[in-house]
């Protein structure tokens, strides 16, 4: 399986409601690059398949667009913010692997 790695460091937020969901919001570079190598396999709702790394926790999720934002969201799902004691405002290293 071929794969591309980008590094960078992001903060952890909060999208409220009922259930809150958490995301890191990708760095513009990033996105931008991600975009123009991968826009074309997108998957529903413009999602790429990724591999991600925070801390000693990897897995296997998607990356979605999100225009109001105008990059790329992550969503980091509980079991990893337990295992990495992240919470809103957490800033991390992130290895994300397009798979």
């Amino acid at each position: 399986m071929s794969m591309t790695r980008f590094t960078f460091t992001a903060e952890v937020w909060e999208h409220g409601g009922a259930s809150s969901w958490f995301f890191l919001s990708l760095p513009e570079d990033e996105a931008d690059e991600i975009d123009e190598m991968f826009a074309h396999k997108a998957a529903g709702f413009g999602s790429i398949r990724v591999q991600i790394t925070i801390g000693h926790t990897t897995w296997a999720t998607s990356i979605f667009p999100d225009t109001k934002r105008g990059t790329y969201v992550l969503p980091v799902k509980k079991a990893v913010r337990l295992k990495e004691h992240l919470v809103h405002g957490s800033v991390v290293q992130v290895a994300l692997d397009v798979i």
